[in-house]
């Protein structure tokens, strides 16, 4: 149950507020994007994965010899990771954040061609193996260097 607490949903490029009761006020704030940090012991295979794909380097932030952070870019399309270790000594992190940076995401990400995608991924074992679904995508699944599992999607052209 809600109670009085109040969510938010993306509604055609807004925001959309709606409480417990049923009102609703529409924000004039546009959502421009939403990229996901995911946290990683180290970044730099991460950054390799998506190069195989396409992705190119839109920013590094060293530590010494490493990464601390980074970002990769295609097609407006932006996935940033983070050291583990970086976050840790991040003020802004919260103490419960920093207890779960270990945990794994999952990213769901829709392609024109998963062919081309299983190509770039050639020689990466596929945690499930290339199956359509009742939905009518086209998917595999495969782990970033990281431990994230990613779904690559095509849909079929109707």
């Amino acid at each position: 149950m809600l109670g009085k607490a109040v969510m938010a949903v993306m509604m055609a490029g807004g925001l959309l507020l709606a409480s417990a009761k049923g009102e609703e006020k529409a924000m004039t704030v546009a959502v421009k994007r939403v990229t996901p940090v995911l946290f990683v012991e180290r970044v730099e295979p991460c950054l390799a994965f998506w190069e195989r794909l396409g992705f190119q380097r839109a920013m590094e932030v060293p530590d010494g010899g490493t990464l601390a952070f980074a970002a990769v870019q295609k097609d407006g399309v932006e996935i940033m990771y983070q050291t583990m270790a970086s976050a840790m000594k991040d003020p802004s992190a919260s103490a419960a954040a920093k207890q779960r940076m270990d945990a794994h995401a999952f990213l769901y990400v829709e392609v024109s061609d998963l062919d081309a995608v299983l190509s770039g991924l050639k020689g990466m074992s596929l945690e499930v193996e290339k199956h359509t679904t009742f939905y009518g995508a086209t998917e595999i699944v495969v782990r970033d260097p990281g431990g994230h599992f990613i779904t690559f999607a095509e849909f079929r052209k109707q």
